[in-house]
């Protein structure tokens, strides 16, 4: 079983403690609708193992970490992202505007975005 923090709001959708707009789920990863779009389409992936950030992650979790970035192109193209370009962003730390610390990758598409995001 993958580790979980009873506190953590993503752990809580993972174990169906809390209710979200579920899109993909395998047995490592688990991808839903953001909350609080910033843009037309926002959702995230996260891994089933509770990793507070990058900076946690380990040599055991590289196949974990590009899954979750395979899974991210795999549901921007099904959602005809991969023609008109689409963003991921993963926040590390709250200076980086990290606001749940479980790693996720944002997954942003259906408008304009501009450099640097700010």
């Amino acid at each position: 079983m993958a580790t979980t923090s009873e506190n953590c709001i993503f752990c809580r959708i993972i174990q169906r403690q809390m209710p979200a707009k579920i899109i993909h789920e395998d047995e490592t990863t688990l991808a839903f609708e953001d909350i609080h779009p910033q843009a037309p389409v926002h959702f995230l992936v996260v891994p089933r193992k509770h990793l507070a950030s990058l900076t946690e992650v380990g040599a055991d979790d590289e196949a974990l970490v590009g899954h979750l970035f395979a899974v991210s192109a795999r549901l921007a193209r099904d959602r005809g992202l991969d023609s008109s370009g689409y963003r991921t962003v993963v926040n590390n730390g709250e200076r980086a505007g990290q606001t749940v610390f479980h790693l996720h990758v944002h997954v942003m598409g259906g408008r304009v975005f501009h450099w640097p995001p700010g």
